[in-house]
Formats: C-alpha cells, structure tokens, sequence
C-alpha cells in the first residue's frame, strides 16, 4: 500500500480529472452557509489543470474563498503533539499504568475493565493509539504472570483505544476535524456518542474477560499457547512483575494536569447555551471574572466563556498547560522546549496530511462540481429513510479507512460531500461525524496498514492472522451494535 500522502494526491488527481467529465452546478446556500434543497442549477464548466492540482494542499492549509483552509486544524494537532510530548517526557503516563498495575496484584483480572476503560478515555478524548506501545512491554508479563496470554495484554490497550476512537467523543483528530468541515461544534451530538461509548467498551471488555477467563482455566485454549514458553523467556516474567519502582510526587501533578486539561477541553467545547438556555453560568462566570479590577485587565478580557470554544482556544489550552506542567515538574526550559519540538514533530505527518486531504475538496469547489456530486446524491436519496441512509454511510465508510488509515485525512477528505448529503436525507451533521468515526475505529482494529495495530502484534510476537481470528467475533458484535445505534439514533 503507498502512503496516505500518495493515496490522498492521486485522489486529487482523479477529482481533477472528473472536473472535465462531470457538468458543473452549484446550490444556493442561506445565512449560515448551509445548502438549500431543490436549488441546483447547472453553471459554465472550470476544468481543473495541474497548476490547480499542486495548489489543492496549499490553499488546503490557508483556504480560499471557495474552501476554509485546515490551518486551524493543522496547528491544534502540532500543539497538542507538544502537550503530548512534555507529558511523555516526564514518565508520568507509563508510571501511572504501572502504579494501577501494581496496586491490583493478585487481581488482575479486574484490571482488565479498568484498564480498558481508562484506554477507551484516551483514544475517545484525544485519540489515544501510538501512545500505547510502551505499554505493551509492561502489560504483557502481567497477564502472563497471572495465568492470561500476550492475546490479552495487547487487546486490554488495542482493542480499548480503538473503541475509544471508534466512539471518539471530542477526539480533535476525528471529531475535531470532522466538526470543522461541517462548520459544527465538536459538542454537538456528545450525548449519543458518549452512549455508544459506553456500549461499545461494555461489549469490547466482555469479550476480553470472557476469553481471558478460559484459558486462565485452560491455557491451551488460548490462540498463542504454543509459543508460550518462548514467550515466558523473551519477556522475562518473573524480573518485570516483580518491579516496585514508585511514582513520584510530581508525577502525581502532572497526571492530574494531564486529566483536568480534557475536562477542561470537553467544558469549554459543549454549548451549553445550546442544550438549554438557561444554562449561562460559565458566561456569567466569564463576565464577572473579567470584569475584576485589574485581574480582568491581566486575564484578559476577550476571555472566551466555556461552551464558546473552539479550535483557537482549546489550541491556547494546551500550549498553556504545557507550560504549566514544565513549571510543576520542574523541568528546565531548554528540556521543555526539546520535549514540546519533538512532540509536535511527531505530529506534523499528521497535521500536514489534513491539508493535503482538505485539497480534495478545494478541487471539487473549484472546479464547480461539488454541487453536481450533491445533486446526483439528492435524487438518489429520494424516498431513503434515514436510519438506511446512516447505515449505508457507515458501511461506506469502511472500506475507506482502509484506504486512508489517518482518521483527520479521511474526515477532511470525504465530509464536505458526506455531511451535505445526510442534510438532504435529513440526518443530522453530527451523526453523519458519528457513523464516520465508528467505521474508522472499526476498522483500525484489525487493519495491517494501521502501525499501532502492527506495531502491537511485533512487540507482542503475534501473527496478524491470529489476530484476525481472534478477532472475528468481537468485529461482528461491534458492527451489529453500531448499525443498530446508527439507525435508531437516525429517527429519534
């Protein structure tokens, strides 16, 4: 498989290719922007070229009058890749796992809901996935230690942050980016995304309890048992259970930091005003805050109240609370600004990827065929109920994240002509966002062309074909629970 890049460019290349077949047309649009039904009308063709092709990724990041440019977007990712990489840089996430490990001891099968739960929080707030590979060299003796395979211990965070991304709840990769195309707060819909959270980790932790149950009866049921002695040797069970190394206490900080960063981000993204009008008290809070002599002036009185906020301040958020805990952890500054680079670098592929993916659409508005691709998808909608409708973009949606493993490429690439189509099916934007993230994650569970899932299976010395088998039944539940969420969410 070429890379997303390549894949995304020669997308590009194709849509230039269809401005010169496909007529061009365009809706009329009302006050907000969105579309109006019954509007199309043909207009003069504009074939795209290849000066237009090699532009699409650049006006992708800046935007144009036609297109809002990913920039926003783009720069959120490389911050958080930084917020990201300052926390990485104090320890203090794999200590934290370690610390819940050893506190369960002698219990570790309950470690298996919490663990999960706790992953299923991660990959559904912040997109959690190559984050978990230092894990794996810690859990995967503990399971086996205790009478479980490496099976377990790669499901227990694999299998727990794509679920968690597979019902992403503010993930700003997914949702964020997705919510942006659409012109939507990443708020909206939370209430049923977060259900389908909590079905999808109930489903996911059932399955990895129940197998784990079996073969700690059994150990020859288990898919990996013939490597087992191998296995008790390569990860050296006896010396890494037995470790008994203590977080520190600013570690401690940093992982409450860590945590309050996403409720504040979650805070400030719900429009509360929405959901009830009288919900203002963040607002009157705002207001009474920088209205304060002086602390009003040394706040800041443009201070946005939460429930306003979208990508500019949650991007502030996290460069802040990158400071903040480089203050707490005591770091010095020449650490802290190598620890935030390095972590936006390795968030650049992905915040340039959302550009290059972006150009897609700038192609489409460009070369007028947009409106045409919409009208085709109106007439063929006629007489679709909605709950058919959400299923049928679910399942397009899959082979599509095979296509384009990035979760923010896919979502830039695809939902400037999705969402507009679910308006005509009267679906809302924000389930449309939905049934994409859930095919994303659905299918990141078992893709090869996903490095968290091979990477997984390497540190693991697992066969991605017994993955698969393994697998099989747990894809099959959580397709089933997903399509029938999908269509009852449509018509409530």
């Amino acid at each position: 498989m070429p890379s997303a890049y390549t894949i995304l460019f020669i997308i590009i290349v194709i849509i230039a290719i269809l401005t010169w077949i496909i007529p061009a047309g365009t809706y009329a649009t009302d006050k907000a922007g969105n579309i109006i039904s019954g509007t199309y009308k043909a207009v003069s063709s504009k074939p795209q070229g290849i000066w237009d092709v090699f532009m699409a990724p650049v006006i992708g990041m800046v935007g144009d009058k036609n297109t809002e440019g990913a920039i926003s977007v783009s720069l959120f990712i490389l911050v958080i890749g930084g917020f990201l990489g300052v926390v990485n840089k104090t320890d203090a996430l794999n200590e934290g796992i370690s610390s819940i490990v050893r506190r369960y001891k002698g219990r570790e099968k309950q470690l298996i809901p919490i663990l999960m739960i706790l992953f299923a929080i991660g990959g559904s707030t912040y997109g959690m996935g190559e984050e978990t590979i230092a894990f794996y060299p810690l859990l995967i003796p503990v399971m086996m230690g205790v009478g479980f395979d490496s099976l377990v211990a790669v499901a227990i965070a694999l299998v727990g942050t794509q679920v968690g991304c597979l019902a992403s709840t503010v993930n700003p990769f997914a949702t964020g980016v997705a919510s942006q195309t659409l012109n939507i707060s990443p708020g909206d819909g939370l209430g049923s995304r977060l259900l389908l959270l909590v079905i999808t980790t109930a489903v996911s932790i059932f399955y990895v309890y129940h197998y784990a149950s079996v073969i700690q009866k059994d150990p020859t049921k288990s898919l990996v048992y013939s490597q087992r002695a191998e296995d008790e040797k390569r990860f050296a069970i006896k010396t890494r259970t037995d470790d008994e190394h203590q977080m520190t206490g600013r570690q401690k900080a940093v992982i409450w930091l860590f945590g309050l960063t996403f409720v504040i981000m979650i805070l400030g993204l719900i429009p509360w005003t929405n959901l009830n009008s009288h919900w203002t008290f963040f607002d009157s809070f705002t207001k009474w805050l920088t209205g304060i002599p002086f602390l009003g002036t040394l706040l800041g009185h443009d201070m946005a109240p939460l429930g306003t906020w979208y990508f500019n301040e949650i991007t502030m958020l996290f460069l802040f609370m990158s400071v903040l805990i480089m203050w707490v952890y005591h770091m010095k500054e020449g650490e802290f600004m190598d620890a935030f680079m390095k972590g936006m670098a390795d968030f650049l592929s992905v915040a340039i990827i959302v550009a290059v993916a972006r150009g897609i659409q700038v192609v489409m508005n460009n070369g007028m065929i947009t409106g045409t691709v919409l009208h085709w998808g109106e007439m063929g909608l006629h007489g679709l109920s909605q709950s058919v409708f959400i299923i049928l973009t679910y399942i397009f949606y899959i082979p599509m994240s095979f296509l384009i493993p990035s979760t923010s490429g896919l979502a830039a690439a695809t939902m400037g002509i999705i969402g507009p189509l679910g308006h005509f099916a009267h679906v809302s934007g924000s389930l449309v966002i939905t049934a994409y993230q859930a095919a994303s994650g659905w299918v990141n569970l078992i893709t090869p062309t996903s490095g968290i899932v091979m990477g997984a299976l390497a540190i693991a010395h697992v066969n991605v074909s017994v993955w698969w088998k393994w697998m099989l039944k747990l894809m099959i539940y959580l397709f089933i629970v997903t399509c029938v969420f999908l269509g009852v969410a449509a018509v409530l």
